[in-house]
C-alpha cells in the first residue's frame, strides 16, 4: 500500500525524477546530428502521469514544456486510447497540442510489466529542416500551412514493439532537405526516451508504482501550496498591458498590438490572464498555439515569481488561462500557419505578463526582453563545397535579449525569454568547421541597453557569411520598430538592425523578414535586441556605471546624459558633477 509522503521522500524521489529528464538530455545533447541539438540545446524532456499531468522537467525550455506536452498526449489518446510496451508517437501538429511544426515530439508510454499505463516520457527537439517549401523552420510570410508546406504529425504511432513503422521513416527522409541529419537526430530522440521509460521502470521496481503514485499526488499539493504563498506576496491588481510587434508581412502597417489582462487575487493566492481581447487568426506565419499562448503566459508568471516554486501542474491550479478559438494569442484555426509560434508574438505575450507583475508594486516582475529571430540566429543554407553536399542548420551567434528585473541586470546569453538561457551560442570555430561559412565579429554593441537602476543586457553586433561558397540566411527580426520596454522608469532598448555588406563594401539595409542570399565575399551584420532597463537611470550605483564605461560598453556621453556620472579622462567619478546632474535628472523624472 502507498505511504504518505514526507517532506524528505518527496525531496529525494522529485530529485530521481529530475535525474531521469538530465539522462534524458544528455543522450540528445551527445548523440543529436545537427548544431541545433548537439550545439545549441533546442530541445526539452519532461514526464507526465498517466492522466498527462506534466510532472517535471529539467534543464528544459519553459516555451517547450510549460503546456504542450499534456496536451500533445490527451490527443495521442484519442487517435490511441490502448497503450502497449514498445510504442512511441510522433506529434508536432500546431493544432494537436504542439508548440510549432519544427518542434517534432516523441511521446512513450511507460507500461508496466502487467499492461499498466504508469507514466509518459516526451523527448521535444527542434529540427533543422520539415520540408517547409523554403528551406527555414521559420516562414513569417505565408498565408497558410499549406504555403509553409510542413510535414505535420497529429499523434502518429512511429514505433511498435520498439521497432520503427518505416513507411513514416521513408515519408521523412524523402521530404526533408537533409535526410541523413534527421534521421540521426530522430534516433537520438528515440534513444532518450528509451533512456527514460528503462530509468522509469527501474523506479517503478525499486520504490512501487503505488508510491510513486502517491508522490505524484504530494508533489502536486506541495506545488500548489508553494505557489499560492508565492502570489500572495504580490499587490493584488487588475493590469492590462498593450504591446505591439513590428509590421511584419500580413500584420497591419503600424504593427500588430497584443493585449494581455492580468488579474491578480493575493487573498485567495490566484491569478486569471486573459488573452481572448485579441485578433483573429491572421493569414501569416505569427499566429500561436494554445500549448504556446499557454506557456508564454506561464514563463511570464514564474520568471516573476519565487524561482523555488517547481513549475507543474500542481502549482498550475493557481493560474486560469482564457483562451478564444481562433484568436493570433489563442487556439488556431486550421489551416493557418503557425510556424513561428514559439517566438516573436510569443516573446510580445511573455513581456506583457513580466510587464504587468512590475506595475503591481516595485520590485515585482521585469523590463522587456529582446524579441528572437535576427539573422544571428537565423537558419542558413546552401551547398557545402567541400563535401558536395546540401546544409540547413539555425545557427545560434551572440544573441543577449535579457530585460533587467528588480535585482539584477539583464544577462548575456539570454537569447530570449521563452528559452530562459538554455539554448547555448554557438563555438564559432565549430561552425566554420561544419559550414562553408566565417564568423568575422562578435561583441557587444556599445550604448544599447535599456539604461535603468537595473540595466538590459546591452545588444550584440554580429557579422557574418560564407565562405568558398554563397549561403542563403532566412530570418524575421522582430523589435526593429518597437524595442524591448523598460519598467517603473527604466529605459527602452536600442532597436534591431540587419544589413548586407557587399563585396565591395557597400553597406544595404535589409527587410525585418528576409531570406537573403549572399554571394561569396558578402556579408549580412545583424545587431541583435538587448533588454529594457528597471527603474530609473540616475538611481544606478556609481560603481556598476564606472564598471559599464570601463568594459566599454556605454560611453562618457551616455554614462552622464543618461546615468548623471561625470567621469574625468582617467575614468575617475567626479563626485561633484556627478551629484549635481543626478539632482537634475532626478528633478526630472518626478
Amino acid at each position: 500500500d502507498a505511504k504518505i509522503m514526507n517532506g524528505a521522500e518527496l525531496a529525494i524521489i522529485s530529485s530521481k525524477f529530475q535525474g531521469v529528464c538530465q539522462q534524458m538530455a544528455n543522450t540528445l545533447m551527445r548523440t543529436g546530428r545537427s548544431g541545433v541539438l548537439n550545439t545549441a540545446h533546442d530541445f526539452s524532456c519532461c514526464i507526465l502521469d498517466s492522466n498527462n499531468s506534466f510532472i517535471t522537467a529539467d534543464e528544459s525550455l519553459p516555451v517547450h514544456v510549460l503546456s504542450g506536452p499534456d496536451l500533445m498526449a490527451n490527443n495521442i489518446d484519442k487517435f490511441h486510447p490502448i497503450k502497449k510496451k514498445g510504442d512511441a508517437f510522433l506529434i508536432n501538429s500546431p493544432y494537436h497540442g504542439g508548440s510549432h511544426a519544427a518542434d517534432h515530439t516523441i511521446i512513450v508510454p511507460i507500461v508496466d510489466n502487467n499492461g499498466i499505463h504508469r507514466f509518459s516520457v516526451c523527448a521535444k527537439a527542434h529540427q533543422a529542416d520539415i520540408g517547409n517549401s523554403k528551406p527555414t523552420t521559420y516562414m513569417a510570410d505565408v498565408e497558410d500551412v499549406f504555403e509553409e508546406g510542413a510535414l505535420l504529425f497529429p499523434g502518429t504511432k512511429i514505433q511498435e514493439n520498439y521497432s520503427d513503422i518505416q513507411d513514416i521513416i521513408r515519408m521523412c527522409e524523402i521530404r526533408f532537405r537533409a535526410p541523413e541529419q534527421w534521421k540521426g537526430d530522430y534516433l537520438a530522440m528515440i534513444g532518450a526516451v528509451r533512456i527514460g521509460e528503462r530509468e522509469l521502470l527501474n523506479m517503478g521496481s525499486e520504490i512501487g508504482w503505488e508510491n510513486l503514485n502517491q508522490f505524484v499526488k504530494s508533489w502536486f499539493d506541495y506545488s500548489e501550496k508553494r505557489m499560492r504563498e508565492a502570489l500572495k506576496k504580490i499587490p493584488s491588481g487588475n493590469v492590462t498591458i498593450t504591446t505591439k510587434h513590428d509590421p511584419f508581412p500580413g500584420l497591419p502597417k503600424d504593427g500588430l498590438k497584443i493585449k494581455v489582462n492580468v488579474n491578480i487575487d493575493n487573498v485567495s493566492g490566484f491569478i486569471k490572464v486573459d488573452l481572448r481581447d485579441n485578433p483573429d487568426n491572421i493569414p501569416c506565419g505569427l499566429n500561436l498555439t494554445e500549448a504556446t499562448s499557454r506557456s508564454g503566459v506561464m514563463t511570464g508568471i514564474f520568471n516573476s515569481i519565487d524561482h523555488t516554486v517547481p513549475p507543474n501542474s500542481g502549482s498550475f491550479r493557481c493560474v486560469e488561462i482564457q483562451l478564444r478559438k481562433g484568436c493570433i494569442v489563442g487556439i488556431p484555426e486550421h489551416p493557418y500557419s503557425c510556424s513561428l509560434a514559439t517566438s516573436n508574438i510569443c516573446d510580445r505575450l511573455e513581456n506583457a505578463v513580466v510587464q504587468a507583475f512590475a506595475q503591481m508594486g516595485e520590485g515585482f516582475g521585469m523590463a522587456e526582453c529582446g524579441s528572437l529571430l535576427p539573422p544571428a540566429t537565423g537558419v542558413i543554407s546552401g551547398h557545402d563545397p567541400r563535401n558536395d553536399r546540401y546544409f540547413v542548420n539555425e545557427i545560434f551567434l551572440f544573441h543577449t535579449a535579457a530585460g533587467a528585473s528588480p535585482d539584477a541586470d539583464g544577462w548575456l546569453t539570454l537569447t530570449g525569454m521563452g528559452s530562459a538561457g538554455l539554448c547555448l551560442l554557438d563555438s564559432v570555430e565549430l561552425d566554420e568547421l561544419r559550414f562553408p561559412m566565417k564568423v568575422y565579429k562578435q561583441e557587444i554593441y556599445i550604448n544599447s541597453e535599456g539604461a535603468g537602476r537595473r540595466r538590459g543586457s546591452p545588444g550584440a553586433y554580429v557579422e557574418f557569411g560564407p565562405f568558398g561558397s554563397n549561403m542563403k540566411v532566412a530570418y524575421a527580426s522582430d523589435g526593429s520598430h518597437f524595442p524591448a520596454a523598460g519598467v517603473r522608469g527604466g529605459g527602452n532598448a536600442s532597436k534591431a538592425q540587419q544589413y548586407k555588406i557587399d563585396k565591395f563594401g557597400k553597406k544595404i539595409n535589409l527587410p525585418i523578414v528576409n531570406e537573403v542570399e549572399l554571394l561569396e565575399n558578402e556579408r549580412i551584420v545583424s545587431i541583435t535586441q538587448p533588454g529594457g532597463g528597471y527603474g530609473p537611470p540616475h538611481e544606478r550605483e556609481l560603481p556598476r556605471v564606472q564598471k559599464d564605461f570601463l568594459e566599454g560598453w556605454i560611453t562618457k556621453k551616455r554614462a552622464y546624459e543618461v546615468y548623471g556620472v561625470k567621469f574625468n579622462t582617467k575614468g575617475e567619478i567626479n563626485e561633484n558633477e556627478t551629484s549635481i546632474k543626478r539632482k537634475l535628472l532626478k528633478k526630472k523624472y518626478n
